[in-house]
């Protein structure tokens, strides 16, 4: 086993629970860290049977900017789902979803979620 974590992942999006979000849109950032088994493809330093994180990436983007989410907790639940589907060999995803534009009354720098997909 070993761990591919994706750090800070920038993506434009609409996602929350007021219409303003919606319209208004803000940036969301993203970590996931992933858990992979990859078979023997270390051994024979291969890609074949571990996981192309450019393609990784490339998922997390489809789904962050292509849905719009209430909650960001679901959200992030969304992505860990679609890249276990997607990568067999990860069997375990947890996702850190930052909202830095959060509607709160007050000062803070960002709202954070995590989820662990599968549980």
């Amino acid at each position: 086993m070993y761990l591919i974590r994706l750090k800070n992942c920038a993506f434009y999006a609409r996602h929350g629970v007021f219409r303003e979000e919606e319209r208004l849109g803000q940036r969301f950032y993203l970590d996931a860290t992933l858990t992979v088994d990859p078979g023997d493809a270390l051994d024979y330093d291969s890609i074949e049977g571990t996981v192309d994180y450019g393609n990784a990436f490339a998922l997390v983007e489809q789904i962050v900017t292509g849905s719009r989410y209430a909650l960001i907790e679901a959200l992030a639940l969304a992505v860990a789902r679609a890249l276990t589907t997607e990568f067999p060999q990860i069997v375990h995803a947890e996702i850190t979803v930052r909202k830095p534009g959060a509607p709160i009354a007050g000062i803070l720098d960002h709202v954070e979620v995590s989820v662990a997909w599968p549980q």
